[in-house]
Formats: C-alpha cells, sequence, structure tokens
C-alpha cells in the first residue's frame, strides 16, 4: 500500500477486539515505528511499555473508567520525559505525537486497529498516573497515552475530513494558484 493510501485509510478505533493476540514481532515493528520518529534536538523524549500479558492487562484495565480498550488484546503506552533541548525550549510533545503517529501508522499496516487515548488518560483524575505507578515507572516519565492494539471485530469508520483545497494553500493563506 502507498504510504498516503495508508495515511488515508487510518482512523480512531473505538470499537471491540477480535480475540486474536498481537505478536510479539507485531510489537516490536510497532515500537521501532514510534522510536524511529523525529525528536526535537535527538533528546529522544519518548519511550514505551508494551503489554501483552493477559493478567497485567487485566489489572490495567481495571484502573481505567470509563473504559478504553477493553478487548484489545494489547496496550502500548506512551511516556514522556520534558527534557530541555536548547536554551529552555522543550519539545517532548512534538515528539512523542510525532512517535505515536508513526506507530498508528505500523498498527494499521500490519492488520491492527487502534485509538490514541491521551486526553482521557492526562485528565484531572490522575489515569495517566495511576497506570505508571501501577507499572513501575519513574517519576521523571508521565504517561500520555495509551494504544490499545488489536484487530478490530466491527467495521472501522473514518471521519469525513475537509477537502484539501479548503485546509492547504499554495503562496500565501487562501489562496487557490493550484491549478495556475
Amino acid at each position: 500500500m502507498d504510504i498516503l493510501d495508508l495515511i488515508e485509510s487510518r482512523g480512531s478505533y473505538r470499537g471491540t477486539y477480535k480475540d486474536v493476540p498481537v505478536p510479539r514481532a507485531h510489537l516490536d515493528a510497532i515500537l521501532r515505528a514510534g522510536c524511529a520518529a523525529p525528536s526535537g534536538c535527538n533528546k529522544q523524549t519518548t519511550s514505551f511499555i508494551a503489554v501483552d500479558d493477559p493478567a497485567l492487562l487485566d489489572e490495567l484495565k481495571a484502573i481505567v473508567t470509563p473504559r478504553i480498550g477493553e478487548t484489545a488484546p494489547a496496550w502500548i503506552l506512551v511516556l514522556t520525559r520534558p527534557i530541555i533541548a536548547y536554551r529552555d525550549r522543550v519539545f517532548n510533545v512534538q515528539d512523542y505525537s510525532a512517535a505515536i503517529e508513526n506507530m498508528l501508522l505500523e498498527i494499521v499496516a500490519l492488520g491492527y486497529q487502534s485509538c490514541w487515548y491521551e486526553g482521557h488518560v492526562t485528565d484531572a483524575d490522575d489515569l495517566g498516573g495511576k497506570l505508571a505507578r501501577h507499572l513501575g515507572v519513574p517519576q521523571e516519565y508521565k504517561l500520555v497515552c495509551v494504544l490499545p492494539v488489536g484487530v478490530a471485530a466491527e467495521s472501522v469508520q473514518r471521519p469525513r475530513k475537509q477537502p484539501v483545497a479548503a485546509r492547504a494553500w499554495y503562496n500565501g493563506f487562501g489562496k487557490d494558484d493550484r491549478h495556475e
């Protein structure tokens, strides 16, 4: 599949998953995709924990209310550290965002589905902190995202996007000189 086709076919999947394990080789490929993402000043502020142990997954899922990825056979948890890149600039949000998108694309390329759960994880109820403590994550890291991974049991619905011409232009804001 062409990379643009892959990008355009990806959508956030919030449905149930089939009871099909995700092989470690596939989880390794997804983690490699995350680690290959660009990183501001190469500070590599993003780390990951893949969880495929059913008992541990059940423990983690019991912490999450309301439930997310409850039937997924694997989760990838995204961690970040705010490391100063230069002067007082920190790029950890950009770093983990690029890593998550890389992983989401690899997930779809391997035939699985996922959803980027961040807002629910980083809300005031400290869900990310609870998950991190359960996993023994050192305090200098913040758990910012959960990516459930598995084979979709339902059809994937891709949201309708605005046309490119409504959001992207050449040579100035709102200019449409594509055909000149």
